[in-house]
């Protein structure tokens, strides 16, 4: 009987978005003269609630110019609106603030798929000891993060200094290649005090912000002891799975006013870095055993933010003032 039930309402699913949903556009657009996208943009305010729902409606359209619209080249996008306004029959001259409300839509949409491609293309590229660029990137990691230290040599020990797992770190980058490198240096040179105080927090209390006494008294001796650059690693991980599953289009197409890019990315991976270091220490772990109880608990957290529309991971990257006029 349970079966049966299960079977008839997803019919019932079915039949109503087959049939009855396009039924209810047809009466929505016959009593106010818009077209779903015309409602969506006049009725929905700029970021990311309206443009997953312009999103979402492209894609179940039954029209193929419209389901393709969500893929196509940064430069079709002024055509193929274009080519929209002419297949819902709207009048641009009439409806100017509705092209640029799409164009805003479309450049987010596009971006979002482009930068997926853009970080899957690092993340498969391999470290390479051999190639100058990768080695320079590198070493400006160490300099950026000790700059008082100078490196004794290319191979050795003082990698573990700033968290790596042995005296060569191109085989700490096999999991998420040069992109965990891309991340971990643009931390180190962009927000170089506050990588700094990270990985000098992630070696002794003693060298943190905090005194030692503090410390004691926290009970924060327990909460530090991590690899800097390895979480970091693991935080590239973190936040590429986010970018690929989607739950990052919250947070982009808030504080992008078009095309999210790499320096979106990097930025969010900022903001998550040091985010994890504080929850870390809120967390209060006895070792670094629990490292994947931790990592996971504040996933769901950041995954729950996510799941609201007005949600900026970062506001002070925010181009809200950008949108408003979109």
């Amino acid at each position: 009987m349970k079966h049966f039930l299960r079977m008839l309402i997803q019919v019932c699913l079915y039949f109503y978005c087959k049939f009855l949903w396009r039924c209810l556009k047809f009466v929505m657009r016959k009593l106010t003269g818009r077209c779903e996208l015309q409602r969506i943009c006049y009725n929905t305010k700029p970021g990311a609630s309206r443009t997953m729902k312009i999103e979402t409606s492209l894609r179940d359209s039954k029209s193929k110019l419209l389901q393709t619209s969500v893929s196509v080249h940064p430069d079709a996008i002024e055509k193929t609106i274009e080519d929209i306004m002419e297949l819902k029959k709207i009048n641009p001259d009439i409806n100017p603030q509705l092209g640029i409300s799409l164009q805003a839509c479309l450049l987010q949409i596009v971006g979002y798929r482009n930068l997926i491609a853009d970080v899957e293309k690092l993340r498969r590229e391999p470290y390479d000891s051999d190639n100058p660029q990768h080695e320079e990137m590198l070493l400006k990691l160490w300099k950026f993060l000790k700059p008082n230290t100078p490196l004794e040599s290319r191979i050795s020990k003082q990698w573990c200094e700033i968290g790596f797992q042995g005296d060569d770190p191109k085989t700490d980058f096999r999991g998420m290649g040069l992109l965990g490198l891309y991340n971990l240096q643009y931390f180190a040179e962009r927000d170089s005090t506050a990588a700094q105080q990270v990985l000098s927090d992630s070696l002794h209390p003693k060298c943190s912000k905090f005194s030692k006494a503090e410390w004691e008294q926290k009970r924060m001796d327990k909460a530090i002891g991590y690899s800097f650059a390895i979480v970091g690693i693991n935080i590239t991980d973190l936040t590429y799975n986010l970018l690929v599953s989607g739950a990052l289009k919250t947070h982009f197409y808030n504080i992008a006013p078009e095309a999210p890019t790499l320096s979106h990315f990097q930025q969010t991976f900022c903001y998550l870095m040091h985010e994890f270091h504080k929850f870390w220490i809120e967390e209060d772990p006895i070792d670094i055993m629990e490292f994947n109880r931790v990592r996971e608990k504040f996933r769901k957290r950041i995954i729950k933010q996510l799941q609201n529309p007005d949600m900026a991971l970062c506001p002070h990257f925010a181009a809200s003032e950008g949108l408003i006029n979109m």
